[in-house]
């Protein structure tokens, strides 16, 4: 990776990204220090009694004109852009701190290093729910392309979360991963964002709407167990990212999962209730539902080329 370009942030962007680190810690954005309330010991109990850190994003929202483009090492040219992100969450009122983020560091396995761990609201109600839209495109072979937008409306995460650590050989991060995760829309906009509040806005001519997206564990037979899918454990099957180099010197980034231990890779269901194509020059096209009522990963070794 030669080169990260962020192009320049307003004072209005930087003032914006303040609050949003205020609203990390749990507090409104607009909350003034006057505004501000002791929390009663039933609050402060429930996130409490162990290490590390808990945190809710009451109130959270990023939105700017932030674009970052990734240069391909020389002496290619290509490049790939994001920009122009979006990324809100409503809150739980109810169960703010009583069901927070945690952020931790844990003992690893026997002789292993430790883990730093982050965990998910469990979010029973669901009502955490996240909406997210960028740009986005690439620029290769003398051709620049752009993509329009990608729209993710109504993501509901439930429990799990991420660990990272070193690995047990080589360089890189070693990380686990657990999702459990309904989605009501991911919506890909060759012409713009448009209306994101919107599945189907007549306005939008062209997209690709997947409805209804459902990951997460499932039993031998394939029913959903309600529970987050183990998809990379840092001590049974981690996860790898790092850069190599292959035979003839050249750099690639790697991200793979390694074999699992005698205990077997955890199985996982993936659940799509509609897959659509809208046009105003080909017509519309619905292809229906979809499902994999159990997913393995047993190996995965990806290298991306410049």
């Amino acid at each position: 990776m030669r080169a990260l370009d962020l192009t320049a942030i307003s004072a209005g962007h930087a003032v914006a990204m303040l609050c949003g680190l205020i609203s990390l810690c749990g507090v409104p954005a607009s909350a003034s220090a006057e505004g501000l309330q002791p929390l009663n010991d039933v609050a402060l109990s429930s996130v409490t009694g162990r290490d590390g850190l808990s945190f809710d994003l009451s109130n959270f929202s990023l939105s700017g004109d932030a674009r970052y483009t990734y240069y391909a090492p020389s002496p290619s040219t290509a490049s790939a852009y994001i920009g122009s992100p979006y990324l809100s969450r409503s809150d739980d009122t109810a169960s703010e701190f009583a069901d927070p983020y945690r952020l931790a560091v844990v003992k690893g396995a026997p002789g292993m290093a430790d883990v730093i761990s982050l965990s998910n609201p469990l979010n029973a109600n669901g009502l955490k729910r996240w909406q997210a839209a960028f740009d986005w495109g690439v620029n290769a072979d003398g051709i620049a392309f752009e993509g329009g937008s990608a729209v993710f409306k109504d993501a509901v995460f439930y429990g799990g979360g991420m660990q990272w650590t070193t690995p047990q050989r080589g360089e890189g991060i070693a990380f686990g991963l657990a999702l459990r995760a309904d989605i009501g829309n991911i919506l890909l906009r060759p012409r713009g964002r448009d209306d994101i509040t919107q599945a189907e806005p007549a306005s939008v001519a062209e997209q690709m709407n997947i409805r209804g997206v459902k990951i997460g564990a499932v039993d031998s037979n394939g029913n959903f167990l309600n529970t987050p899918w183990r998809i990379a454990d840092v001590a049974t099957q981690p996860g790898i990212f790092n850069a190599v180099t292959d035979a003839g010197g050249n750099p690639r980034l790697h991200v793979g999962i390694d074999w699992p231990d005698a205990s077997g890779a955890a199985l996982g269901g993936l659940q799509i209730d509609n897959v659509s194509f809208r046009s105003d020059i080909t017509g519309n096209l619905d292809l229906g539902s979809s499902r994999i009522g159990s997913i393995q990963i047993q190996y995965l070794d990806i290298k991306v080329r410049p």
